[in-house]
């Protein structure tokens, strides 16, 4: 009798351990800081760059592919800064001849109608010629022209990125996996696609480990990092899915760095979504990053085609809208944002200047080199010794 009242206590301790194994602490920008390094470099002598496929790009961050946020103009516009801006190839640009039309009437539009305005301004049909268009106009600029779709549509969509001469193009939606089941039939095949194409395909959104290693096997020149941390999504809430940016690029570049141990390809992960700061940018390199995507503070800038406002790729989604359109304002410049100077103090200007400091006070002479910088778990670290600032902002 007590050796099986043993085993049944044996068994409902292994049961719980098993239940917590499962249920693991994940951690977002606000959880972490980073640790000083032992040797401090120059900002002016860091190394910034990274590398996509055959490009070598000056800036780590890409403009999110939100049609408040990228148009063809503002995609030249942050070229010439050495960023990459990810045209939304589904969206207004290539719904309508004249999309700013379209985006000041989304601009003007009652809080309480804008999600209906967006879904029924997304039922114009895509055009072919205008995909072909709108890239041309960016690579005339001098600028890299990638392009955004979605699974569904990247086979139909990809030739007519080749043939307008993209740099590149992004396999987007809001989770992405190598393997897909439907009863329907069709998937599309992440490993032949990827083969097929001349040219990097970028594929998102992943938080996993797992996924994020087999969309690597299946081809991906680099994968975006990120499910609904983005301020203008609502699929936590609606789906409530997700997983805090720390952890899931963590997770994910441990992905990267099995994958290039077996294979000696070395495919970057870009961490998308729910920075604010460049403090939050900072803490993505030491997570694991390449390079980070953006969409909020991008949208905050005089260049960006929204007026202020911003908008998720889901929002206008006919029947389960995951996003809301919100009003960020028109408060900086591209140069402003990314450069300085500013008389800002909530790191939200000169994120460039920002992760130049960083990288210097943590020893990091590149990109890479972040990735090793101590990272510790500190939930007091905006509130400690900050009785003054936070009496302030009450």
């Amino acid at each position: 009798m007590a050796d099986r009242l043993l085993s049944a206590v044996e068994a409902d301790v292994r049961a719980a351990t098993q239940a917590a194994q499962r249920l693991r602490q994940a951690y977002g920008f606000d959880d972490v800081a980073l640790v000083p390094g032992s040797v401090t470099i120059d900002p002016d002598d860091v190394e910034t760059s990274w590398q996509l496929g055959p490009y070598r790009l000056a800036l780590p961050i890409l403009a999110a592919a939100m049609d408040g946020v990228v148009s063809p103009r503002f995609a030249a516009a942050l070229g010439r800064l050495g960023g990459l801006a990810v045209l939304n190839l589904e969206g207004l640009q290539t719904r309508y001849d004249d999309p700013e039309a379209v985006l000041a009437e989304i601009a003007q539009a009652p809080k309480e109608e804008a999600t209906a305005l967006l879904q029924k301004v997304y039922q114009a049909p895509i055009r072919a010629e205008l995909i072909g268009r709108r890239l041309e106009e960016i690579r005339a600029s001098g600028a890299l022209a990638v392009g955004s779709v979605t699974p569904a549509r990247a086979e139909q969509f990809a030739p007519l990125c080749v043939e307008a001469g993209a740099a590149a193009i992004v396999v987007q939606s809001t989770v992405t996996t190598a393997r897909y089941r439907s009863r329907r039939g069709w998937q599309l095949d992440f490993a032949r696609f990827c083969r097929q194409q001349p040219i990097p395909v970028i594929v998102g959104n992943t938080v996993t480990f797992a996924a994020t290693l087999e969309l690597m096997e299946a081809g991906a020149s680099a994968i975006l990092v990120g499910v609904g941390p983005g301020a203008a999504c609502t699929s936590r809430e609606v789906l409530g899915i997700g997983v805090p940016q720390i952890t899931a690029t963590m997770d994910c570049a441990a992905a990267r760095d099995t994958y290039y141990e077996r294979s000696g390809r070395y495919v970057p992960i870009i961490t998308d979504g729910g920075m604010r700061t460049g403090g939050d940018i900072c803490k993505a390199f030491a997570a694991g990053a390449d390079a980070v995507m953006i969409g909020s503070p991008f949208a905050q800038c005089a260049e960006a085609p929204g007026q202020g406002n911003h908008w998720g790729m889901a929002t206008p989604h006919g029947a389960l809208p995951r996003g809301t359109r919100i009003k960020v304002g028109v408060t900086t410049t591209l140069e402003r944002l990314l450069f300085g100077p500013t008389s800002r103090t909530d790191g939200t200007e000169n994120l460039i200047g920002a992760l130049r400091t960083c990288m210097g006070v943590c020893g990091a002479e590149t990109i890479r080199d972040m990735h090793c910088v101590e990272i510790v778990l500190a939930p007091a670290i905006k509130t400690e010794g900050k009785r003054w600032q936070l009496a302030g902002a009450l």
